[in-house]
């Protein structure tokens, strides 16, 4: 919009618009083109959404434009230093102060300050909840109930000139509960094909279309669930991440150094082989899976990642009652990483 050169080469405009389709992997979508021709047959291909591929950390990068090592949510549970392991999309307050928790200006902010309208199209519940204020700050919320009703709210602000982003749930939510290669997940898929195929169609001139995910999935059946046995969860004070990315944090009392992490993840290493890729926090940072990371984010790294390889799972307790979701995502397979970035309207080659 401000007629810069970009990375994505896309021409100047007078207004835009992301849409955001939550668990869309580029995996999924090869896989089931023919119930989604719009998005399938578009120009654009696809790109890695960042690591973890988790909502909340994926969210942060896309409204920001930095990794996760920088914008400083780093899993979909992360440990806040001396208020222990807290959901990033939901447990905000108090040391998790949207405000500063989420380091950097977000680019709604950005485009304000140059004097561009920009606009959030959600669901009514996240308009003021501490996710939004953290990646979503700078911009006017807008809520819609049902996808439907979001498409109606982007069709109206995309006349308006603005940035416009579009943020549609449908399909995560069927994939969790019933896997994306369920019916409802099918259905979710066609009703976003459709109402993409309307906006795109309806766009002036001088509008582009983004459409684009934060991660895609896998789904993971009950015979591929690892629990972990207690001793390899001695001296553990925290876990956090998601069954597909644990973060392990070592208790302060076992020596939380780079010595006692390497006996973690060798003790890990030994007991699922080829099940996950096991790393110390500093091979993580070394390797780049989270960009360049800041001092201030370091701390909230797992000293030990656990990231699941295939369509597997970890899980500490057989009884956990997340082991019923279908689903999931979080880890560093190519159907987790690589998602659509469909081009429309001014944005279109």
């Amino acid at each position: 919009m401000r007629g810069q050169p970009n990375p994505l080469g896309l021409p100047k405009v007078a207004g835009a618009i992301v849409l955001l389709a939550d668990g869309l992997g580029s995996a999924q979508l090869g896989q089931r083109a023919g119930h989604a021709r719009t998005l399938a047959s578009a120009p654009g291909g696809s790109l890695d959404a960042g690591f973890p591929t988790t909502t909340a950390v994926a969210l942060a990068s896309l409204t920001t434009g930095a990794l996760a090592g920088q914008h400083g949510i780093v899993g979909y549970d992360a440990l806040v230093p001396g208020s222990g392991v807290r959901n990033q999309l939901r447990d905000w307050g108090g040391p998790m102060d949207p405000a500063v928790w989420q380091r950097l200006p977000t680019l709604f902010e950005a485009a304000r300050a140059d004097g561009m309208p920009a606009i959030v199209i959600g669901e009514p519940r996240h308009a003021a909840g501490g996710f939004t204020g953290a990646v979503l700050r700078g911009a006017e919320f807008r809520g819609g109930r049902t996808m439907a009703d979001r498409f109606e709210l982007a069709t109206q602000a995309a006349r308006e000139r603005a940035l416009v982003y579009l943020y549609v749930p449908e399909l995560d939510r069927a994939g969790h509960d019933r896997g994306w290669q369920s019916a409802a997940w099918i259905d979710a898929l066609e009703e976003l094909d459709g109402h993409t195929a309307t906006l795109a169609a309806g766009l002036r001139r001088d509008v582009g279309l983004i459409v684009t995910a934060d991660h895609g999935m896998v789904d993971v059946d009950p015979s591929a669930h690892r629990i972990a046995p207690l001793e390899l969860l001695e001296g553990i004070a925290h876990v956090a991440g998601e069954p597909r990315c644990l973060q392990l944090h070592l208790a302060e009392a076992t020596g939380a150094d780079g010595a006692r992490a390497d006996a973690v993840a060798d003790a890990w290493r030994t007991w699922i082989g080829d099940g996950a890729w096991v790393a110390t926090r500093q091979q993580v940072i070394d390797t780049g899976w989270l960009g360049e990371v800041h001092p201030e984010v370091a701390p909230r790294l797992g000293d030990v990642f656990v990231a699941a390889r295939g369509r597997g799972a970890v899980y500490l307790d057989g009884d956990d009652p997340g082991r019923g979701m279908v689903g999931q995502h979080g880890s560093l397979t190519p159907d987790e990483l690589r998602v659509p970035l469909r081009r429309f309207g001014a944005f279109a080659p």
